[in-house]
């Protein structure tokens, strides 16, 4: 029986897959993400996961036929490597991925992708719904979308096609971006900036709040959190958070056209109803061609790493 793998490389953890050729999981793993000193270090980590996930499925890394990879940007799809990712630490300059597992699988089938195009290759080879025309987006420590046009998967030239959480949402700049840019729709609503964004909301409009403003010793977390306390500042910066997605996801419908845009990411699945019904409200006033079905995805946290494993049995394509 041939065995396959999926990769996630996030900010946060690494996940490894193995699955048989019907995506049936036969093991796993998962591990923490090195923050240092180097990329080399987060190399070992994900071979590590990966033999740990083959150890779990009972196989040997050399039966693995082929993997796919679903990571953190921004990628070079020529040289099979993250360059200067936005969300590590500046030390991690450089991490190579298609070659080291290439060697590990002993297979040159290694399928890397920017982890939110995973996302839509999952979407695309699970879902009950899955059309032509569709978007994942992930709203998590950062924000990005991976898009299928006409039954395409869109990856652009580097594998950077999709970085929607780069679109200029504020012209004003108020806030930067962990890519050292200002104004983007991450640096205000990812799990990483919506604390930056409620402390720049309660200086313009020092607002009464139980959140620690003084010290700025709070996660986004805990400001969904007085949300559903009734804290009125609170209430406030997620009616602004998700006014600012509102508009971004509007953006994507002008740009793409999706039928249904699937979100994820650990801020939209901790938070489904804050996140998603402002965008569900707000678009039908923003779009002026096809308004999108918005829906939460079918596949949680597994959804990169299941997405790296359909593109690893599809030749990175995801279509059943």
């Amino acid at each position: 029986m041939a065995a396959y793998a999926g990769v996630d490389i996030g900010a946060t953890n690494v996940r490894a897959v193995v699955g048989d050729e019907s995506a049936r999981e036969m093991g796993s793993h998962s591990r923490g993400t090195p923050r240092g000193p180097n990329g080399i270090a987060v190399t070992e980590a994900i071979l590590d996961t990966l033999r740990a996930a083959c150890e779990n499925a009972d196989v040997s890394p050399s039966s693995v036929v082929a993997a796919g990879i679903g990571s953190i940007g921004p990628l070079d799809l020529a040289e099979g490597v993250v360059e200067n990712p936005a969300n590590l630490p500046d030390t991690i300059n450089r991490i190579p991925l298609t070659g080291p597992v290439a060697n590990l699988i002993e297979s040159n089938r290694v399928y890397l992708h920017n982890d939110t195009t995973a996302g839509v290759i999952g979407e695309r080879y699970f879902s009950d719904r899955n059309p032509d025309d569709m978007v994942y987006l992930t709203i998590s420590s950062g924000v990005g979308a991976g898009v299928a046009v006409d039954g395409n998967i869109i990856s652009g030239w580097d594998g950077n096609a999709g970085e929607v959480g780069h679109m200029t949402l504020d012209p004003a700049g108020l806030l930067t971006c962990g890519c050292g840019y200002d104004g983007h729709w991450e640096a205000y609503c990812s799990g990483n900036n919506i604390p930056n964004y409620a402390l720049q909301l309660h200086s313009e409009d020092p607002i009464e709040t139980s959140l620690p403003v003084e010290s700025g010793d709070f996660g986004a977390a805990d400001v969904f959190d007085h949300a559903r306390e009734g804290d009125d500042f609170a209430e406030y910066v997620i009616d602004q958070v998700g006014h600012l997605n509102a508009i971004g996801v509007a953006n994507i419908a002008h740009a793409y056209a999706p039928l249904v845009i699937y979100v994820g990411g650990a801020v939209a699945l901790n938070n489904p109803d804050a996140v998603l019904e402002p965008i569900r409200k707000e678009i039908e006033e923003m779009v002026m061609a096809n308004v999108p079905d918005v829906k939460l995805t079918t596949l949680g946290d597994d959804i990169v790493v299941m997405g790296a494993l359909a593109s690893a049995i599809t030749g990175g394509t995801g279509e059943r």
